[in-house]
């Protein structure tokens, strides 16, 4: 030890010793805002975190065991299903999530619900006794499930011998359609006689998903996904038990879905955490934890429609997440399916994401490889936490249905959603490919030649609630580059000229702040290489007959405070004067505000300002 220590230079490492650099390395910054980031519940997410010596594995699949690569069925032509489905498998898919028209995920699309005739065409080939099969939650789960029964019926298949999630899920219909036929008094009896029903057949299932994926794409935080499943969870339990259901096997009736997207920390965590206040809520049932049947899916809300090659990016990161969280199977969204019915090129994409991960990275050899490790097990915990607080609320509420139907639950999502949209609009939360780096040149890939079907109409019904409405976070900047689209096919093609103050050299970094700006609006940027004379000053003559030959109808001046201050107003009056409809000014005003808008600036534009809002008023001036 002691020649160790003449020969290591390097003083000891801690945290102290490290958080002294880091303070200093920020040259005045504030540590907090720069290095310390908050999840939507608001849980600090911390730089550096010591490692936890005394963790514990979080119980989940068993040492050695591969997640399942799951591929969706949701093409309504059963020859079309078939065809898909079959080279999913062949080309390394271990399980199917049969998807029905008509239920939330479908998005327009989904297998018949008409027979079984339809439904055993649309798997033909397909061995069900050598895959694990799930049914995706539908509003008409109990006769799917049922076409499903008499499917394997008919092909003489041992039930017992099949692995089947039938994903019954009512709660997560009536969040979806606001609407139930009868009250949870009634419905509550009919769960224990569903279960009979398939269990009598001889599935084992299980029958019932707690489904979190509403409140993630309704914009909920990661809180109330998890706080949604428990509470999703207990109320199937009771109504089990009231049924004469043993509390063992009403438990073994359950499944979960968790949504995952590409923040790598708080996906593993979120699945983690569920495993952990499951555990807790047997526990409390006087029951010995068993480990639950987690399925996680790449989030819907994530994916992007400009740009959609990112979306694999996204994917990757999400499917790493969920393997090294700890799902027992998982399913990747093709990276085209926010344009459309993904083809045979986005599925192989989508399954050999995970089969990278799986066969190159060997990530399932590791059981919880998050255990232990510091900043894992602190969002475990917190994350925990936060959910058990919102469980609790739900249930001083009265339960789920209960809370839905106040409209309690819908009301707090709203307010976390509100949060982040502004996040979006104002740029603190950057969507690559959307509202940062967009790409005007881009090719729109190909999705399969089928269009979506118009949503089925929605019956009114004795109970109804303000539906869980799904999005995606990147639709507002969408629908603007759809509006300039528009007008680029109308013949009017949406272009702003950056008129440049002095030297273009001095000024880049805003002159491509600008340009990113206002193309995450589609709208082009002119951008001339400058107009300084040899004292540094702008040659406002070629500046404005630079901006007569660009075709712009609106302008952004580009340049250094000082120049603002200097020839700021001139050159803006002069650009109205040749006939710019709308000038903006890249920076913040300061104490100039009010002489720039004197002279004609109608808008300034800076790190943190309301995209959305300046994109709009900038595309109304253009349509005008």
């Amino acid at each position: 030890m002691a020649d160790a220590e003449l020969t290591n230079p390097f003083p000891p490492a801690d945290e102290a010793r490290w958080r002294d650099a880091a303070i200093k390395a920020l040259k005045g910054g504030d540590f907090e805002k720069k290095l310390v980031s908050r999840s939507s519940d608001g849980i600090a997410i911390q730089p550096l975190y010591q490692r936890k010596p005394d963790a514990a594995l979080v119980a989940g699949a068993a040492a050695g065991s591969r997640w399942r690569v799951t591929q969706r069925v949701d093409h309504p032509q059963p020859d079309q299903a078939a065809e898909l489905a079959l080279a999913d498998l062949g080309g390394g898919a271990g399980a199917l999530a049969l998807v029905f028209h008509g239920s939330g995920g479908a998005r327009g699309f989904g297998l018949p619900t008409t027979d079984a005739a339809a439904l055993d065409a649309s798997l033909r080939g397909v061995e069900l006794d050598l895959i694990h099969t799930r049914l995706e939650p539908s509003p008409q789960a109990r006769i799917t499930g049922r076409l499903f029964a008499e499917m394997v019926k008919r092909r003489k298949l041992a039930p017992a011998d099949l692995k089947v999630d039938f994903g019954i899920d009512l709660i997560g219909l009536l969040a979806r359609s606001g609407v139930w036929m009868a009250p949870w008094a009634d419905i509550a009896k009919r769960l224990s006689d569903m279960r009979a029903e398939f269990a009598g057949h001889g599935f084992n299932g299980p029958f019932f998903s707690c489904d979190s994926r509403p409140v993630h794409e309704a914009g909920g935080s990661e809180a109330q996904e998890l706080a949604w499943a428990l509470a999703t969870a207990l109320c199937h339990v009771r109504a089990l038990e009231a049924g004469g259901v043993p509390l063992d096997k009403a438990f073994a009736a359950l499944s979960f879905i968790l949504a995952i997207d590409a923040d790598q920390f708080i996906g593993i965590a979120k699945l983690r955490a569920l495993r952990v206040l499951m555990a807790r809520v047997q526990e409390a049932c006087r029951l010995d934890p068993q480990p639950i049947p987690l399925h996680a899916e790449t989030a819907w809300r994530m994916l992007t429609r400009t740009d959609s090659p990112v979306n694999m990016l996204r994917n990757a990161i999400a499917a790493f997440s969920a393997g090294v969280g700890g799902a027992d199977s998982v399913a990747v969204l093709p990276h085209t399916a926010a344009r459309g019915l993904g083809d045979g090129f986005a599925r192989r994409i989508a399954r050999n994401t995970q089969l990278v991960l799986l066969e190159e990275s060997h990530l399932w050899r590791v059981v919880d490889p998050a255990a232990g490790a510091g900043g894992f097990e602190a969002l475990t915990d917190q994350l925990g936490e936060k959910a058990w607080a919102e469980f609790q609320q739900i249930e001083r509420e009265g339960g789920i249905v209960a809370s839905l139907r106040a409209g309690a639950l819908q009301s707090r999502i709203a307010a976390v959603k509100t949060r982040r949209d502004r996040d979006i609009a104002t740029g603190r939360l950057p969507l690559t490919g959307t509202s940062a780096f967009p790409n005007l040149a881009e090719r729109g890939e190909a999705v399969l030649d089928i269009a979506p079907a118009a949503p089925r109409a929605v019956a009114s019904g004795p109970v109804t609630i303000t539906p869980l409405a799904p999005h995606r976070l990147s639709e507002g900047f969408e629908a603007l580059r759809e509006r300039a689209d528009g007008l680029r096919q109308s013949g009017r093609p949406p272009r702003l000229f950056v008129a440049v103050l002095g030297r273009a050299s001095a000024v880049a970094a805003r002159i491509g702040f600008t340009r990113g700006f206002f193309e995450a609006g589609g709208i082009e940027t002119v951008v001339p290489d400058g107009f300084a004379e040899a004292d540094g000053s702008t040659d406002l003559v070629a500046l404005t007959d630079a901006y007569k030959a660009s075709g712009a109808a609106i302008a952004c001046l580009c340049g250094t405070d000082e120049s603002y201050a200097a020839e700021g107003a001139d050159a803006a009056m002069a650009l109205a004067a040749s006939g710019a409809n709308a000038v903006w000014l890249a920076g913040r005003p300061g104490e100039m505000e009010a002489g720039l808008q004197a002279a004609g600036v109608g808008g300034f534009i800076f790190a943190g300002c309301d995209m959305l809002n300046t994109l709009k008023e900038a595309l109304d001036v253009l349509a005008a």
